[in-house]
């Protein structure tokens, strides 16, 4: 009876250490081949939408809310924040941008604070704070130049469209 109690306790430390382990990793990205264009078609066709601290839903969205809702409407689990979403996927260049990355800018000073989907000819879609889900230029030297930090690649994310 004792070593089966010690082989309990061992399983248990085994399985509660392979959760920890991989617990980082959940939330993280999850697709197999989702259509760029698809992604960008669900991502205007939210425009207008106004802006809500911590929203995740059409009622109103922050930025990563709105984000997260776009590609989970494509079968795609990303992290809620920011910052979480820019741990995730693959570098890109801003030069090697194409429709359906995600582009990330320091708006506070403090690192990684807004996020938007790449949606070609220059462009992002966005939740912003001042206006609600819109569309702005990547390179606009007024602010989001400037603010621009970096881009990742959602693994599954396969592009149809040109740069």
């Amino acid at each position: 009876m004792r070593i089966l109690t010690r082989m309990q306790k061992h399983c248990a430390i085994f399985a509660l250490s392979f959760l920890l382990l991989v617990s980082p990793f959940t939330g993280q990205a999850e697709a197999s081949s989702i259509d760029s264009a698809a992604i960008s078609q669900t991502a205007t066709s939210l425009k207008g939408i106004r802006y809500v601290y911590g929203g995740t839903t059409k009622a109103g969205f922050d930025c990563s809310g709105y984000v997260h809702f776009v590609f989970k409407q494509h079968g795609v689990n990303l992290s809620r924040s920011s910052s979480a979403q820019y741990a995730t996927g693959t570098k890109v260049e801003k030069s090697d941008l194409v429709v359906g990355d995600l582009v990330f800018f320091n708006t506070t000073g403090k690192g990684v604070s807004h996020v938007g989907i790449y949606i070609g000819d220059g462009k992002f879609a966005h939740a912003s704070s001042s206006k609600g889900v819109r569309v702005d230029k990547l390179n606009d030297p007024a602010y989001w130049g400037k603010k621009y930090v970096g881009a990742k690649r959602i693994t599954g994310v396969t592009d149809v469209a040109s740069k």
